[in-house]
């Protein structure tokens, strides 16, 4: 089976091209533990750069990392700032008027009392 998002991909793996769009991963990613991986990392990280094919990596049957082409990484950091910048510039356009900090403090603190 290949990917949906790349069908000349016939392992049935998506490539780093659908990585750079979160939601698109619908094939399973080859998924090892971290014993397996420090046997043969060299081979796991160029599988990733070369074949852009990530790893994910396993600790006791859960999954806590991943081993992508640098490229994959710096995609995604690009969309993660877009993304924070759009909420940020939407949330800014939409603003409601703020309470003052001080009347928040005021408050606050004659709760206290």
């Amino acid at each position: 089976m290949s990917c949906p998002a790349h069908p000349s991909n016939h392992e049935g793996l998506c490539t780093r091209e659908a990585l750079g769009t979160p939601g698109r991963m619908t094939q399973p990613l080859p998924t090892e533990s971290i014993r397996d991986v420090r046997a043969h990392l060299a081979e796991v990280v160029e599988r990733a750069d070369r074949d852009d094919v990530p790893t994910v990596i396993t600790r006791r049957g859960k999954e806590v990392a991943a081993v992508v082409s640098i490229d994959v990484l710096r995609r995604y950091q690009e969309w993660e700032e877009r993304e924070i910048n759009r909420i940020i510039d939407e949330r800014m356009a939409n603003s409601a008027p703020g309470i003052p900090i001080e009347d928040i403090m005021r408050e606050t603190l004659a709760r206290s009392e």
